[in-house]
């Protein structure tokens, strides 16, 4: 494939709102899970929540579109000058040039969850002023994006549980590639909920404590939230250095079972390997790894075998347990921290692993610290076998490599 330049991007989790703050806890080795409070959820679990979510307020002509998810893209958008960076590109190529490419997993059901809790016990009507084509239906967060920018191009939401954030730069690829746009905006948000909370729960994932990916000890996930973003569009002839490429994609299905792996991992060898052979590079070249790494016993133990049947020794960690499990958004929150690894050269540490699985026979890095990265790989692979394989690359490594 023809690699894609990320001209911009931006995150906002737990560890804080933009790029500074993402870097600054990510290089002091800091998570951002507190115990769990959130409104009506009596459980004994860690969450990564976004402070300050709550008091936001959607600009005045998007008020239908109101529920915590599109509060939280809202946040995202305003960081880093990300907004202003979208708008001079729709001055240059147009509103129909430009597409929305977002994941998603349970869009804004918080606000179908409140709704329902407020309903009338008569009629069991819904609150007045209840929208859930704005809200709650998944595509509510590109709609959203598009009505943000005035943006006129192609849009679509992908819900494909844990990669649909990573997924979206596929389907941008191949939209830019057949020449029907110019560039896109891609990312994922997922928010907090207690569908989520719940359902996690009832599938016994949740982990009590800080989630510890890939540690002898892991017991289960922490939820997390955020909003990522990138903008894509095709590369210029003159980059920086330091300018951040797409090089590769891989995606498989392997859909083994709906919320558990393959075992040996098969569907993310296939995704990890199909990322290697689009951007024409052998697996050597791949200087650090970020990894699904959920910290549940099975998920951590599949994709170490897919990871070790590719690789040998390349250094790589879970950047959730500093995050938490950002679901929708992991793969565009992901994709941010291996850009952000790369344009600072540097290998971000596994928050919370304390005893790395020898059993599982990765170089999982413990203490972040600088490196000579110039390729990163970011894995995200959602229930159903629905897996995806992102391969970024410093411009100065595409030009020399």
């Amino acid at each position: 494939m023809k690699p894609l330049i990320l001209s911009h991007f931006t995150a906002t989790s737990c560890l804080g709102r933009g790029l500074d703050a993402t870097l600054d806890a990510l290089r002091g080795k800091r998570g951002g899970l507190a115990r769990c409070d959130f409104a009506r959820a009596d459980l004994d679990t860690w969450i990564g929540a976004v402070a300050g979510l709550e008091s936001e307020t959607l600009r005045a002509d998007l008020t239908d579109y109101a529920c915590r998810n599109h509060r939280l893209a809202q946040i995202g958008f305003t960081q880093d000058g990300f907004a202003e960076h979208v708008q001079a590109a729709i001055a240059r190529y147009g509103a129909h040039r430009v597409g929305v490419f977002v994941g998603t997993s349970t869009s804004g059901i918080l606000e179908t969850e409140n709704a329902y809790r407020q309903r009338d016990l008569e009629s069991g009507a819904l609150k007045p002023g209840f929208h859930y084509a704005q809200t709650h239906n998944p595509f509510a967060l590109a709609s959203f994006v598009r009505a943000y920018f005035g943006l006129r191009g192609p849009a679509t939401s992908i819900s494909s549980a844990c990669s649909s954030g990573a997924k979206v730069f596929g389907s941008a690829r191949r939209m830019i590639e057949a020449g029907l746009i110019d560039a896109a905006v891609v990312g994922g948000v997922d928010s907090l909920c207690l569908t989520t909370l719940y359902g996690f729960n009832s599938l016994e994932l949740l982990s009590r404590d800080p989630c510890r990916p890939f540690d002898v000890n892991r017991n289960g996930i922490s939820i997390g939230e955020a909003a990522a973003f990138a903008f894509l569009e095709r590369t210029p002839d003159t980059l920086d250095d330091d300018a951040i490429l797409l090089l590769g994609v891989g995606e498989s299905s392997d859909a083994h079972h709906m919320s558990s792996p393959h075992p040996e991992g098969l569907g993310a060898r296939a995704a990890m390997a199909q990322a290697l052979s689009t951007a024409g590079m052998a697996a050597s070249e791949i200087g650090y790894i970020n990894l699904h790494g959920t910290a549940t016993p099975s998920n951590d133990a599949a994709e170490s075998r897919a990871i070790n049947a590719l690789f040998e020794r390349t250094p790589c960690s879970s950047t959730k347990g500093a995050t938490g499990h950002t679901l929708g958004a992991a793969g565009a929150l992901e994709a941010v921290i291996s850009a952000l690894a790369l344009r600072h050269r540097f290998l971000p540490a596994g928050v919370n692993t304390t005893q790395p699985d020898a059993a599982l026979g990765l170089d999982y890095v413990l203490e972040s610290r600088d490196s000579q990265v110039d390729a990163a790989l970011s894995n995200s692979f959602g229930f159903g076998g629905t897996n995806c394989s992102l391969l970024f690359g410093r411009a100065d490594r595409a030009h020399h490599g």
